[in-house]
């Protein structure tokens, strides 16, 4: 980390300060769990792409209820924001975490949007801000920062320097191109100091980004089929100490127009009205400059020629095919490389794409998304109202009733409330009777067994709802929860049950069942430790259970037997799984270290390197070349929907 004496300022106090916290933080508390956005899918949010193991919680950081409400002295100023675009070499950036990109494909890896250019919901482009800092200068002076005669840094009027702390990660990946970055804004006259932080107190539940602990903030969303986005951008969303830090909007970023349009994108079956309403989002996104869309990552995944049954997709994890995975020597074991460990296993409040991969093996899965596209696996097909398993008619509301407001909240309807009306934004006049659609739609799973040998029965499903949409449960959002007007379990002993949506939800993905992309399901019939049912355990208190957090049931093709901290999570065959598995047992080993994975894939001791532990940097030269000089390995380059990105924090405490 660079440290830069303070020139006295309060600009640059404020800066110090926040620097401050973060050494206050790592000192009181070493290191912390990870956690995000996005418990991750638990309802319908975005995920980041880290983790980190956990072993102490840190000291929270104490904000007043009015924090972030003062715009923030630099980054309030659109001027600036833009300035930080046009003054960023997002190319050189590239080059220097991945050099064996050439110079024709580097581009292509450089975003305009929070979407990849193939995404479905891509209409640019997009107002692309080009490395260019003449014009980033010209952007500078006209916002009042200047360069002072044979100065480096840009003062304002006040003589305060034009001085920003940018917090990112301390992977490696990490440090090498924020050096980049960091050399391209001291050059347009930034002073900018780096915060490399552990991943644990980054991506923490009461520090780093869930706090808005940043001034510029470094990291990377994964992208999916489904764009979302309304826990990211809606107005409603930005986490401050009134509304208990809910949502994922952390740049404190607030446009109507882009607000109205991501919740209509969530909220219509109809594709062509989504990609418009994306389109509204994307252009607002890019005008306004509240986060600076770096690139795509060059991911890669790399395993031994005798694993078979590998399924590669830019949008799923390749865990997803577990159970399809076999090695041509006839062999019962199969060893993956993941480069960290899951702090726990309880997905509702767990956001390591390392717990997700473990979790999809060993715990189970209801749907999978490969190919930016949904195919069920545990869900009895999809809900749709083509087959007759879900309708949306209209239904009359008046004064009083409750809806799915124009912000994706419900609302009781009075004079003024804002609802989305044949695609366009509405403001009700207190008295008139609505036609507005209901989705009612039924839900079905195939009959799956728990590990233990219990049947699944309606009641698992009956307690992932009551646990998703329990306050005290650790969920970052509650959107789909809000959604939901009525649920009916069926009461003869069938998987499925009927959920009746608020009027005027349009979930354009109404036809997968809800919290589809967490657990989903779970065990109600299993008892705890001290004799209690898992169904009449609080909430509050699932993750120190260890029944949850370490040693779940699963329906999956696997299911975990031994966890050595540190080391090791070995998976057996679920005997009571209904479908064919291709191996014994699953080891995941931990290797912290690239270059050892690497070495390990490559001597035969590991058979599969999944692609946040190989990642894209100089290890997948030495994949490449191992491959093609005959070498027992495959390696595939990923243009990956994980996208690193910097935020700016418009607000300060």
């Amino acid at each position: 980390m660079k440290q830069k004496p303070s020139r006295g300022s309060s600009i640059r106090i404020y800066a110090l300060w926040l620097s401050l916290v973060v050494l206050l933080v790592l000192l009181a508390g070493c290191v912390a769990p990870a956690g995000s956005t996005t418990a991750p899918e638990a309802a319908a949010t975005a995920v980041p792409a880290e983790e980190a193991a956990a072993e102490e919680v840190p000291a929270e950081t104490v904000f007043s209820e009015d924090a972030f409400t003062t715009p923030h002295p630099i980054l309030s100023d659109v001027r600036v924001r833009q300035a930080i675009a046009h003054c960023t070499d997002r190319d050189a950036l590239i080059a220097s975490v991945y050099p064996y990109v050439d110079d024709e494909t580097r581009p292509t890896l450089r975003m305009d949007s929070f979407l990849p250019k193939t995404h479905w919901a891509y209409s640019g482009p997009y107002q692309d801000y080009p490395y260019d800092p003449a014009a980033g200068a010209a952007l500078l002076d006209e916002a009042g920062w200047t360069l002072p005669d044979g100065g480096a840094v840009r003062q304002n009027a006040n003589g305060d320097p034009l001085a920003l702390s940018l917090t990112t990660t301390d992977a490696q990946f990490r440090q090498t191109w924020a050096a980049v970055a960091e050399q391209n804004l001291e050059g347009c006259g930034f002073d900018i100091t780096r915060n490399h932080t552990p991943a644990s107190w980054w991506f923490g539940d009461t520090t780093g980004l869930a706090r808005r602990e940043f001034e510029l903030g470094a990291f990377a969303w994964v992208g999916e089929a489904n764009p979302k986005g309304q826990t990211l951008y809606a107005c409603n969303q930005i986490p401050t100490p009134r509304n208990n830090w809910e949502g994922q909007n952390s740049m404190g970023w607030c446009n109507q127009a882009a607000s109205d349009a991501v919740v209509l994108a969530n909220n219509t079956l109809d594709e062509a009205t989504r990609i418009d309403a994306y389109n509204i989002v994307q252009e607002e996104f890019a005008k306004d400059m509240v986060s600076l869309p770096l690139f795509q990552r060059a991911e890669a995944e790399a395993w031994s020629t005798n694993l078979e049954g590998i399924r590669v997709s830019p949008t799923e994890y390749a865990t997803a095919s577990a159970a399809d995975w076999r090695l041509a020597d006839g062999g019962d074991t199969i060893v993956v490389g993941f480069s960290q460990e899951p702090a726990s296993m309880f997905t509702l409040v767990e956001s390591a794409a390392v717990q997700r991969q473990i979790s999809q093996m060993a715990v189970g899965l209801l749907n999978s998304q490969f190919d930016y596209d949904f195919q069920p696996v545990m869900q009895d097909g999809f809900s749709t109202i083509e087959d007759g398993l879900a309708t949306n008619e209209l239904v009359t509301v008046g004064a009083g009733d409750t809806i799915y407001n124009a912000d994706g909240e419900p609302e009781e309807l009075a004079a003024g409330t804002r609802f989305i009306l044949d695609g366009q934004v509405t403001e009700y006049d207190g008295t008139s009777e609505l036609q507005l659609p209901q989705l009612v739609v039924t839900y079905k799973l195939k009959p799956y067994t728990w590990s233990d040998g219990t049947p699944g029965s309606i009641d698992d499903v009956r307690l992932a709802y009551t646990l998703n949409c329990d306050p005290e449960s650790g969920a970052v959002d509650f959107i789909t929860c809000r959604s939901i007007e009525n649920i009916e379990y069926a009461e003869d002993g069938a998987l499925e049950w009927t959920v009746t949506y608020l009027p005027n939800v349009q979930d354009p993905y109404y036809y997968m069942m809800p919290f589809w992309q967490g657990t989903g399901l779970y065990p109600a019939h299993q008892v705890v430790s001290d004799g209690r049912r898992l169904a009449d355990v609080p909430a509050a208190e699932w993750t120190t259970l260890p029944e949850i957090a370490e040693m779940p049931l699963s329906y999956g093709p696997f299911v975990i037997t031994e966890w050595i901290k540190g080391q090791s999570i070995t998976m057996e065959r679920n005997p009571h799984y209904a479908g064919e598995v291709g191996v014994e047992r699953i080891v995941v080993v931990f290797i912290t270290d690239t270059n050892q994975a690497v070495a390990q894939l490559l001597s035969g001791d590991v058979d599969y390197l999944e692609k946040a532990t190989l990642g894209g940097g100089a290890e997948v030269q030495t994949l490449i070349d191992a491959a093609e000089s005959g070498g027992e390995v495959h390696i595939d380059i990923i243009p990956s929907p994980t996208w690193e990105h910097i935020d700016m924090n418009m607000y300060i405490p």
